[in-house]
């Protein structure tokens, strides 16, 4: 499963100093307005430190993590739903990711221009939520006047979508974003409107190197605001996260080390992500390679072997399942086995974090 977050903010906030950190893709980082106009994506291995210890007690030739794609979306600026600044062009970027981490610039520098003119992070997040409904308004008025025809022959399930969408143009209206609206709206039509404001929003606030780990009064606004919104906030510092990526793992962890700091910013934002979508990770071990592999949470054993290819959904049998603690504790998968540790499961077997499997079916 590739997951893609989207990297959005006002120009000059940081986005592309993050982007060009965690994935090392090279994306320009210049000193105005605009300098990202095509999306770039960056592939970044999601860190597992379970999956370099299957690797080691499965004596694997090969170690493949999880990934996850960072899309580095162009600047917004205030009338973006309107076309402003190319608006249109970047907000079509934003409907094709599954979340959104929106970085709010909460370091000051006078080096680096603000489009504002000065730092308030309120005055930005306002911005951009502002220009993502008012882009989702547009697109939901339009469907309302078709529903609302349609609606007129009489047929009940069109006239309750007519009355479902139109209780969402009037929530959007009043400038609250799709995902808090109350009532009931039908999955299929969601996915048909594929609204910005209905993706899950994480907030990055980015400060200065030494501002970590707790950030300063700005990144208490922040926390103030997306409190409100029922969102998470990751304190960062994409000036840090570029260091960190010039850096060996002995070194990296002496940095961080000596920035108060556990996690770097990029593990923390994967995980919030992860949290956000609802996602899992299960692993397949063996001496040909070590795997991480993502599905979402609730999925059944057939949907995990759909990852590792179609066919072992299709022609699936049944699952040979090791929990990654029994493993990690017995040494191996013949002791787990060993110990009645190794379970078999079948179609109804709802997959579990960290579960270590191996899939049997027919061709």
């Amino acid at each position: 499963m590739a997951l893609q977050v989207g990297l959005v903010g006002l120009p000059n906030v940081g986005k592309s100093t993050l982007f060009n950190a965690v994935s090392q893709a090279g994306a320009e980082a210049a000193n105005f307005p605009f300098c990202t106009i095509d999306p770039n994506v960056g592939v970044v291995a999601v860190p597992d430190p379970r999956l370099e210890r299957l690797g080691e007690l499965a004596s694997s030739a090969k170690i493949v993590p999880t990934a996850i794609e960072f899309v580095d979306i162009a600047g917004l600026v205030a009338g973006a739903s309107r076309g402003e600044g190319l608006g249109n062009q970047f907000l079509a970027h934003i409907r094709e990711v599954d979340a959104i981490c929106h970085v709010v610039r909460c370091f000051t520098d006078d080096d680096v221009i603000h489009v504002s003119g000065s730092i308030d992070p309120a005055r930005d997040m306002e911005i951009i939520s502002t220009e993502l409904v008012l882009a989702d308004l547009d697109t939901v008025e339009r469907r309302v006047e078709r529903a609302q025809r349609a609606a007129k022959s009489g047929d009940k399930d069109l006239q309750r979508e007519a009355q479902q969408i139109t209780a969402l143009r009037d929530h959007l209206a009043d400038g609250a974003p799709a995902r808090t609206f109350p009532g009931e709206l039908d999955p299929a039509l969601a996915r048909e409107l594929s609204l910005l404001t209905f993706k899950p929003v994480l907030y990055a606030a980015n400060v200065a190197e030494d501002e970590l780990p707790d950030g300063n009064e700005h990144v208490a606004l922040v926390n103030k605001i997306a409190e409100e919104e029922g969102a998470e906030v990751v304190v960062v510092s994409a000036q840090v996260e570029a260091e960190l990526a010039e850096l060996d793992g002995e070194e990296r962890a002496e940095y961080l080390e000596s920035l108060g700091l556990e996690r770097s910013g990029l593990q923390r934002l994967i995980e919030r992500a992860y949290e956000l979508l609802g996602l899992l990770t299960f692993f397949t071990a063996g001496p040909t390679e070590s795997r991480a592999w993502t599905v979402r949470q609730g999925a059944k054993a057939p949907r995990a072997a759909r990852e590792i290819h179609s066919d072992m959904e299709r022609g699936f049998i049944r699952a040979e399942v090791i929990a990654f603690t029994d493993y990690d504790q017995l040494g191996s998968e013949a002791a787990a086995k060993d110990a009645g540790r190794l379970r078999v499961e079948g179609k109804d077997y709802v997959v579990a974090d960290g579960d270590v499997m191996h899939f049997r079916f027919n061709v």
